[in-house]
């Protein structure tokens, strides 16, 4: 293992420095370089893009996939870079259950045929749903996760990067004017370390000459008094090589400072470019959602025409006697008074029904209808329509007059108004 302890204190080194540098910033004690206010437009505008894609993003997989456990078991599938199983949704396992059932109970049975045609209904509003699914994995979340766990990661650590380059700067420029300020108290004020030579030659002479009895020539106390305090340079020349080398720190973090911010800059700038990759995505996810609500909005739609031509399978006459437990009602059944009478009314002529003196009703038509026959009534949504009741006809069919025109109109259709 290759132990660099000169790197390792360097680095320990600059970490403290950095970490003074910031404290010192907290508590207003240090000044601190700041950013342009398009700089700082940037950086607020990214972390507000961030906090919102997230938030998008995790409400959106909610949306997809309601069930936690489904959410977890998928991300940890994706982790191991592994095919997620291929399970029925809700709506395809209704759609199977009611079609077991179907045949449980006999496909023949009005029952059982009614539970056929719902369960494939179902089967296939829950194949919608997953076609919908996966459309909106691959055009929505993919696109806003690729940007949290890709773009933004690089966003960050270039943005950690130019804060501690900040920090580096900041350093050095406290760094330089502590050494500039003891520069010039060296050079204004003389310590004792620069006056003791002076002094002592001073002393040692007159303790030679008294002691010997003996003289110094004028010239030599005059020259030793006079000597400048710039014949002693040392703390002045200390603090002058100690500003030059703070020069120089200060002008290679001040650029390492500019390249890094204009590095960032550019990738802040990029979030422009961000907006409208995700715009096109959610024009994607809108346009998938209404497809899929029309796909479902067609199946109920042809589902109801489908049951609303087969009124007897929603009558559950109790009187309806069945030969077996599979016969249909259409086989060696025998049919009541009631039901007999039904039918009979349904073999005549509609235009011979005649409209009671009382007991007509008004009717809003709640889905388009498509008569069957020619004894039927086709129907708009929203339209009104004159409704009332012909003894004997079964209970789940009026006479609708529009106008001019009257047939029958199953009542599911309609909303009763008082």
């Amino acid at each position: 293992m290759d132990f660099n302890v000169k790197k390792l204190a360097s680095d320990a080194g600059v970490f403290f420095t950095r970490a003074v540098q910031f404290t010192g910033e907290k508590f207003g004690q240090v000044e601190k370089t700041e950013l342009d206010a398009h700089f700082e437009n940037l950086l607020s505008r990214a972390d507000s893009t961030k906090n919102w894609t997230e938030k998008i993003f995790r409400q959106t997989e909610v949306l997809l996939q309601p069930n936690p456990s489904a959410r977890i078991e998928e991300f940890l599938y994706e982790k191991l870079d592994r095919t997620v199983p291929s399970r029925p949704n809700n709506g395809e396992l209704l759609g199977h259950y009611m079609q077991d059932a179907a045949k449980d109970f006999g496909p023949g049975t009005p029952y059982g045929s009614t539970l056929i045609k719902v369960g494939d209904c179902e089967r296939r509003l829950g194949g919608a749903q997953r076609e919908f699914l996966q459309t909106s994995a691959i055009s929505f979340l993919a696109p806003l996760r690729n940007f949290l766990e890709g773009d933004w990661r690089t966003i960050s650590k270039e943005r950690r990067l130019l804060e501690n380059r900040r920090l580096d700067l900041d350093s050095s420029k406290a760094r330089l004017k502590k050494a500039k300020l003891a520069e010039s108290k060296a050079a204004a004020v003389p310590d004792f370390q620069e006056t003791r030579p002076r002094n002592y030659v001073l002393s040692a002479s007159a303790s030679a000459s008294q002691s010997k009895n003996v003289c110094l020539p004028c010239d030599v106390i005059r020259m030793c008094v006079s000597l400048p305090l710039s014949c002693c340079p040392a703390a002045f020349q200390l603090w002058s090589e100690e500003v030059d080398k703070a020069a120089h720190e200060l002008r290679v973090a001040q650029t390492e400072f500019d390249r890094q911010a204009e590095v960032t800059r550019l990738l802040l700038e990029g979030i422009s470019s961000t907006h409208v990759n995700h715009l096109r995505c959610l024009h994607e996810f809108v346009e998938a959602q209404t497809a899929y609500y029309k796909q479902c909005y067609l199946h109920m739609q042809d589902l109801q025409k489908e049951l609303g031509r087969f009124p007897n399978a929603f009558a559950g006459n109790p009187g309806l006697s069945m030969a077996s437990g599979g016969s249909s009602p259409q086989g060696n059944a025998t049919l009541p008074q009631d039901a007999a009478s039904a039918v009979e009314t349904d073999t005549l002529k509609i235009e011979e029904v005649q409209a009671p003196a009382t007991g007509t009703r008004k009717a809003k038509v709640l889905y388009d209808y498509d008569a069957a026959d020619t004894s039927e009534l086709s129907l708009l949504a929203d339209e009104l329509i004159t409704v009332y009741t012909v003894p004997g006809m079964d209970s789940d069919w009026l006479v609708g007059e529009r106008g001019n025109q009257k047939g029958r109109v199953p009542v599911t259709y309609l909303e009763l108004l008082s």
